[in-house]
């Protein structure tokens, strides 16, 4: 990259974040620089999504600088950026979705490829790929069969409809992106450049490392704090697994089972509040509800995650005799505490500031502020001009890399509601459910897989949020629940074979093949298989009931992931390890169905409640400690010998 071009994204991003900052405090009042909503998505365009060409050369595989090529469309997507800021009017009140005039359409295919182009810089060929189709389709629907025939417009309406209609690259997405996501990435980011992962590992050790599996308790706490501020998988697991899956493998456990639970671990951090991802920023500009209310809903089953993964890792320590980390090599809680506190300052502060119903983007930015004037009272991590200057830069290709998708992405919503086609599909998924809206939940889940293999999360769910979510709200799902749903299934292609993207960056780690870690890491997620279900039939679990509903749900719910996690480790805590045996599988069946069974809202056909489904599974709990405790053949007589841990 030369010197120019870095210089460039310096200074994009440095006005990107002062333009930003402006708009959300309103200092325009003072400096006399007035953008109206639709002006700042122009505007934020023309900052971060050109210079992703620079950041992402063509060329870079090759030579390592920019060319020709990317200087081109740098500057072509400048002018367009341009253009849609000076005639910002018009698009807004001449209704230039359906009227704008030849120059405007030209300058809007232009975009469209830009856009095509930029996807496939920052995500490849199998996003770009699905937008350009689903945005060619109003050009084609009339050929179409069943309920995607529709009328077919030219391709110069369409183009027009893309970047001049509020519901296509400039939508909902977009909007998000302005309201909710810089203020929080922009946060994340500096908490990453002002050492903040040191301290979240400090902490994880201080507070597991001497337990038994300690490396992988830790592991799994530490990356859920971070992938919680990154909001990124890939990156979490490359940063925090270089770390952990080498402690891992020193201290007992094989290299594709460490590196399925970093990759596992990583990515539930992404469903882990206060930050999330993207996605949970579109989601609470679908609904039109703050940001707060998302994390908030996002809590609880983001514990439940958590604590089956935490007690996976401890069942397969106990079978395998896996002993913790030395006392003496670990800092203590109080040292840990010593280095970072100030990092639990900015999170209360940011926290307190949410929870009184301040802006969200205005809290994000007055906690990113805060870190930086305190961390400058700590020497070893102080930032200075050139660190400053690393950070504007880091921040500026971060939020480059998340506009360039999600411009694409909203073409995604634009291509199905420029035929009007969205709520005869909503019709059509009901009517095929019947009397079985379970079904048109599991149908939810396959789509959503599907789709996440080849797609962004936020692609993914921003298809299914307007395409499947509001059949499923007809049948009488809560609508919180079941865009949690979708995003929690389309997450689960990040570490389910044959994609499992995040098990390729965990096996680059740990020198085994990628398809080991796979089903290593399809086990240890396996509680975020159903987790979803959970939430979706019963909302209590979202924080959506009374008191005791919640309160008895989140019971309940944490009892049954238990039992789910030790049948699938073949553990049982407090009573011992489980045999490979005939009388030991069955066991764990019994300990699979009674996870189930506690965790179910009840069912009315069968006239059980909630409660009564409890003392059921606990009843077969029960009766699983008693099959191991007496039971010949049941349980083990000896640990299981640990894989090599080169395996």
């Amino acid at each position: 990259m030369t010197r120019l071009s870095q210089w460039i994204i310096f200074a994009f991003s440095a006005l990107g974040l002062l333009l930003t900052v402006n708009q959300t405090f309103l200092f325009s009042r003072v400096i006399g620089v007035v953008f109206n909503g639709q002006t700042f998505l122009y505007v934020l365009t023309l900052v971060f999504f050109p210079i992703i060409f620079l950041i992402m050369p063509r060329a870079a595989r090759v030579k390592g600088e920019v060319g020709l090529m990317d200087w081109a469309l740098f500057l072509l997507a400048c002018l367009c950026s341009g253009y849609l800021i000076l005639h910002a009017n018009d698009v807004i009140y001449s209704s230039w979705q359906f009227t704008a005039p030849t120059q405007a359409q030209i300058v809007a295919g232009i975009t469209w490829l830009l856009v095509l182009e930029g996807a496939r810089r920052t995500n490849g060929w199998p996003l770009t790929i699905v937008v350009l189709l689903v945005s060619l389709y109003p050009t084609v629907a009339d050929h179409m069969p069943g309920p995607l025939n529709s009328m077919s417009l030219p391709i110069s309406d369409v183009a027009a409809y893309h970047l001049y209609s509020f519901e296509s690259v400039f939508g909902v997405p977009m909007r998000a992106f302005a309201d909710l996501v810089v203020g929080f990435i922009v946060f994340g980011l500096a908490l990453q450049f002002t050492g903040a992962a040191k301290f979240f590992n400090d902490v994880a050790f201080a507070l597991m490392g001497t337990v038994r599996g300690g490396a992988a308790h830790v592991a799994v706490v530490s990356s859920a704090l971070q992938a919680s501020i990154s909001g990124s998988v890939i990156s979490n697991v490359m940063t925090s697994g270089s770390v952990s899956i080498p402690a891992m493998k020193r201290t007992g456990f094989s290299a594709s089972y460490a590196g399925g639970i970093e990759a596992v671990a990583s990515t539930g951090g992404v469903l882990t509040p206060p930050v999330m991802g993207t996605t949970a920023f579109i989601m609470a500009t679908f609904l039109s509800i703050p940001y707060t209310e998302v994390a908030l809903a996002a809590a609880i089953p983001a514990a439940l995650f958590y604590i089956g993964l935490l007690l996976q890792v401890d069942a397969y320590a106990a079978r395998r005799g896996l002993k913790g980390l030395s006392r003496a090599e670990l800092p203590t809680l109080a040292e840990a505490f010593k280095g970072g506190w100030h990092y639990c300052l900015v999170f209360v502060a940011l926290i307190t500031m949410l929870a009184q119903g301040m802006n969200e983007s205005r809290a994000a930015f007055y906690a990113t502020g805060l870190l930086l004037v305190v961390n400058q009272y700590r020497p070893e991590n102080r930032v200075g001009l050139a660190g400053l200057r690393e950070m504007i830069t880091g921040i500026g290709r971060g939020l480059s890399e998340i506009i360039a998708i999600i411009l694409a992405i909203g073409m995604i919503a634009g291509g199905l509601a420029a035929t009007g086609i969205l709520s005869t599909l909503s019709t059509e998924l009901v009517f095929l459910a019947g009397d079985a809206p379970i079904m048109l939940l599991i149908m939810g889940a396959l789509t959503s897989f599907v789709l996440g293999m080849g797609m962004t999360v936020s692609a993914c769910y921003i298809f299914l949020a307007i395409v499947l979510v509001p059949a499923l709200v007809k049948v009488g799902f809560n609508p919180l629940a079941v865009h949690l749903f979708v995003m929690y299934w389309g997450m689960l292609s990040f570490v389910t074979p044959p994609v499992a993207i995040a098990t390729f960056a965990a096996a680059a780690i740990a020198k085994v093949p990628a398809i080991k870690i796979g089903w290593h890491a399809m086990r240890l997620a396996s509680v975020m298989y159903f987790v979803p279900f959970f939430f979706a039939m019963n909302p209590a679990l979202i924080l959506q009931g009374t008191p005791y509903e919640i309160f008895t749900s989140i019971i309940t719910a944490v009892c049954g992931v238990a039992a789910v996690s030790w049948s699938l480790q073949g553990y049982m805590l407090g009573v011992g390890g489980i045999a490979n045996s005939v009388a030991g599988v069955a066991t764990r069946a019994v300990l699979m169905l009674a996870g189930l069974i506690l965790a179910s809202p009840g069912n009315a056909s069968l006239g059980l409640n909630q409660l009564e489904f409890a003392a059921i599974g606990i009843v077969l709990i029960a009766l699983c400690a008693l099959a191991i405790r007496t039971l010949p053949g049941c349980a083990m007589t000896a640990p299981v010998s640990a894989s090599p841990a080169g395996e």
